[in-house]
């Protein structure tokens, strides 16, 4: 079986990220940028598959700019055999980049498709649904546990109200959350190994994709600050400043 998991571009979650002065977007200059880190969840999990025997090949796919290299390189360095690169200087919003999946899952034709739940950068969690949809696949979102069998996948999903465990027929797409594995660190041999690994670079117009945005941003700006805190020194003055100062009890 052949598994297909996608990786994306974005600025690394240690990083305090700014806003630019004239709120057009988020700067970029000189900024650490990084595997999604719901996407190296998937990445592991793909590889373990495939150290457990339950998978031959894993393929890394990313859609965005020439510099997307840089995280499939990390991709094929943490276990990935290969790479495809959907590249477009375009910006990419989620219904585009479902799009260019579902032309590669068709190019590809994966058992298995595992991606990140969501994108720290805007946090959308549409991408995985679009691309089922697109290509009429059986789904499960927001995974904490996958079981791999031979004609379906059985999946834990956290929901609201607990865990949810569903089967799905295979070809299909998962959607990995936080708590299904740790993802690991590339050793330097497989750094140096990942250097040699092919990465196939295509187009959307290659791919036959419309990637015009179909949203337009009007401004970003930061969050507000938080004020700061007060202490008090007794539960009688924390009930009081609850009651008279927040109005928050009666």
């Amino acid at each position: 079986m052949k598994v297909l998991v996608t990786v994306k571009r974005v600025v690394d979650y240690n990083v305090n990220v700014r806003v630019l002065s004239d709120n057009t977007g988020v700067d970029l200059n000189n900024v650490k940028m990084s595997i999604n880190p719901f996407d190296e969840i998937a990445i592991e999990e793909a590889v373990r598959l495939k150290e457990a025997g339950k998978v031959e090949e894993v393929v890394v796919v990313s859609v965005g700019a020439s510099n997307c290299q840089e995280q499939i390189r990390t991709a094929l360095a943490l276990g990935a055999d290969r790479g495809i690169l959907v590249e477009s200087d375009a910006e990419m919003q989620p219904l585009a980049i479902a799009k260019c999946l579902k032309a590669v899952v068709d190019n590809e034709a994966p058992g298995l498709v595992i991606t990140g739940k969501q994108a720290i950068d805007g946090d959308n969690s549409q991408t995985g649904q679009m691309l089922a949809a697109l290509a009429g696949l059986g789904q499960a979102t927001f995974a904490s546990e996958v079981e791999l069998g031979d004609d379906t996948v059985t999946v834990t999903r956290e929901v609201d109200g607990g865990l949810e465990t569903i089967a799905v027929k295979l070809p299909a797409i998962i959607t990995t959350d936080l708590r299904l594995n740790e993802p690991r660190y590339a050793s330097l041999p497989n750094i140096m190994k990942a250097k040699k690994k092919p990465i196939d670079i295509t187009t959307p117009a290659d791919l036959g994709v419309d990637v015009a945005p179909r949203i337009t941003t009007l401004k970003v700006t930061p969050p507000a600050e938080r004020q700061a805190g007060v202490i008090v020194e007794s539960v009688e003055e924390l009930f009081d400043k609850l009651k008279n100062e927040a109005k928050v009890i009666s």
